[in-house]
């Protein structure tokens, strides 16, 4: 990989604003390119939460990318401001779990599920909103440079894996980049 390459993947992977779950020791990051209104990201949210519940050297990195109309931005927006008061992770899942596309209304309720202070939530995206709309601009140009043409996409390590997976596919996708990064550790000349 050239090393533009490298800090571009590296970009993509530790956006300080991107909602993450990082635990310690992690060796494998998964870069998840979704929308809340996406069926098929819908199918493979369940994946990737019982991937990171057997397997705890998994990183994953919400890079959302709102391509379905208004009420995906708003939604990704108020995802990335829940960050703010430590409730992304159950208000991810909610609007994951929500049927149908989303509405204002819709979408309150999936914070309401998931014990987001609404007022709070409000205030952190006026607070945050520049850092937010900067977030999901890279992210759609990060999508535009890896050619994606819509959601879901994954980028685990290297690998780039366009549309929905099953379990057993991402297991396949995470040891192979794991493979891959300590092939790439063993070729690393000593200093």
């Amino acid at each position: 990989m050239s090393p533009d390459a490298e800090r571009i993947r590296r970009e993509i992977q530790n956006d300080p604003v991107a909602p993450t779950i990082a635990p310690v020791g992690h060796d494998v990051t998964i870069v998840f390119f979704s929308d809340y209104q996406c069926v098929y990201c819908r199918k493979v949210h369940p994946v990737l939460t019982a991937l990171l519940d057997e397997d705890r050297k998994v990183k994953l990195v919400h890079r959302d990318w709102p391509i379905f109309g208004a009420a995906s931005t708003e939604a990704a927006r108020l995802a990335i401001a829940s960050r703010h008061q430590g409730k992304h992770a159950a208000f991810n899942d909610a609007l994951m779990r929500s049927q149908g596309k989303l509405s204002p209304e819709a979408i309150r309720a999936a914070a309401q599920r998931a014990g987001v202070d609404w007022t709070r939530l409000q205030a952190d995206l006026v607070r945050h909103r520049a850092a937010i709309d900067q977030a999901l601009r890279r992210t759609g140009r990060y999508a535009a440079m890896l050619g994606l043409t819509g959601t879901p996409a994954m980028l685990v390590g290297n690998y780039l894996i366009p549309g929905a997976v099953d379990l057993p596919v991402m297991r396949r996708a995470v040891a192979m980049a794991r493979a891959q990064a300590r092939a790439a550790q063993g070729a690393t000349p000593a200093r």
